[in-house]
């Protein structure tokens, strides 16, 4: 399992996501303003359909959702905002890619390189790590409300890369160029998604024991809490007997 979903579990026992959800609505709105600078019309842009998709998931007013592409298309104030990816390692020599959207490179740069030397860690070069990850779609499901073979049809003849046990959901990879495409032939067989996004997924896990576990997942917790981050991807294998408190 990577790092980013077995991570997302952990938040999801310890009730993290609903205690940050202020966070989660605006790092929605910042997607969908990025994604609408190269174009307002969902129709036509892909990746502003996805920001919009996932910020509905997350129960973002509509009102937000409006603005935040008017935002983006420059017809109001508030869309400057560069997206960027910062690279390092975290304890134990973890590969971390943390993905900001941000009005201020200065400031979150030193914001994020504090982090990372706090727990434990160091601030890479661009590259550095990079090479280690896939652009990827991500998409996941509530596995207890699907049997197995029904997201297996949908998501595979739809040009899915794989389909993932992850403990308490099914996580579907696909490649970039197909992930419109599955994303809206799970939609057709009213199939509810979790989430539905373009990630860096690891191309091997490093596996750690429970201590080192909890240091990375301190510092992938301290990154996320940062207002001008968007995810934390991480190429570690936490344990299943990983604690959440």
């Amino acid at each position: 399992m990577s790092g980013h979903s077995k991570w997302a579990n952990i938040q999801h026992r310890k009730g993290r996501q609903d205690a940050k959800r202020g966070k989660v609505f605006t790092k929605a709105a910042k997607e969908i303003i990025i994604a609408a600078k190269t174009g307002g019309d969902p129709a036509s842009n892909s990746r502003l359909r996805a920001a919009i998709a996932a910020a509905k998931a997350v129960n973002l007013p509509k009102d937000k959702i409006e603005g935040a592409i008017r935002k983006g298309t420059g017809e109001d104030a508030g869309g400057d905002i560069t997206e960027t990816f910062y690279e390092g390692y975290g304890p134990g020599g973890i590969a971390v890619m943390v993905e900001v959207a941000t009005d201020n490179k200065n400031r979150t740069v030193a914001e994020v390189r504090h982090l990372f030397s706090k727990h434990g860690g160091s601030m890479g070069e661009n590259g550095s790590v990079g090479w280690m990850f896939d652009r990827k779609g991500v998409i996941t499901i509530e596995k207890s409300a699907y049997p197995e073979d029904r997201i297996m049809e949908a998501a595979l003849e739809a040009g899915a890369d794989d389909v993932i046990d992850d403990e308490e959901a099914w996580t579907i990879h696909t490649a970039m160029s197909d992930f419109t495409a599955v994303r809206d032939a799970l939609e057709a067989a009213s199939i509810a998604m979790l989430s539905a996004e373009l990630a860096m997924v690891p191309q091997n896990l490093v596996a750690v024991d429970a201590d080192m576990g909890q240091k990375v997942l301190r510092l992938m917790d301290a990154m996320d809490d940062n207002d001008d981050v968007q995810n934390v991807y991480a190429n570690v294998d936490f344990p299943d007997d990983m604690p959440t408190d």
